[in-house]
Order: C-alpha cells, then sequence, then structure tokens
C-alpha cells in the first residue's frame, strides 16, 4: 500500500460533497497505482488507464473544453446584447423626455 492509502483515516473529513469525490478517487488512483506497479492490476484497470493516455482521448478533452470554452462565450455576449438593449431602451426614453414627450405618450 502507499503511503497515502494507508494514511486514508488522517485525512481531514470532507466538508462538501465534491472534496468527497476527490478524495474517494484519489485513493482509488492511488490503489489502481499499487496494484499496477505489483502487477495485480485487472485487465480493465490497465485498459482504463491505457485509454486515459490515447491521443484520442487527449483530443475528447480538448474538444470538450474548447465547446464549454464557446459556450461560456455564448453566455456572455447573450449577457452583453441584454445590457445594450437597455442601454437603447433607456437613451431612447431619454430623447423622449429631452424632445417634451410625456411619460404617458409612448
Amino acid at each position: 500500500m502507499s503511503q497515502d492509502t494507508k494514511n486514508v483515516g488522517k485525512l481531514p473529513p470532507a466538508l462538501t460533497r465534491e472534496e468527497r469525490e476527490n478524495q474517494l478517487t484519489a485513493l482509488s488512483y492511488d490503489a489502481v497505482e499499487e496494484r499496477i506497479k505489483s502487477g495485480k492490476a485487472t485487465s480493465q484497470e490497465l485498459i482504463h488507464f491505457l485509454k486515459l493516455g490515447s491521443t484520442r482521448e487527449r483530443q475528447e478533452r480538448e474538444k470538450m473544453a474548447k465547446e464549454i470554452e464557446l459556450l461560456n462565450a455564448k453566455i456572455e455576449d447573450i449577457q452583453q446584447s441584454k445590457v445594450i438593449e437597455e442601454l437603447y431602451g433607456n437613451a431612447i426614453n431619454a430623447m423622449r423626455l429631452y424632445s417634451g414627450a410625456d411619460d404617458g405618450e409612448y
């Protein structure tokens, strides 16, 4: 067993579900790493890590990151267009008031 796996009881308690998942994931990776080193890993474990290291997998992760970046840019664009729309509305209202139009006329 690795030093990290032996100290499971010494880990601080996770405060969130995400922290707990991260702890368990790290422990799982440590356990599989030890089995790989000792030659006792299952074929499924070996294939999993071979796939993780493949060019295709790296490209898929890169593609997903780009898609997330694109979605965030779209969200930002939508938010900015709402702000611009509000500014145009305020400008039109200000011009109406400046031209002497009453609030109730439009």
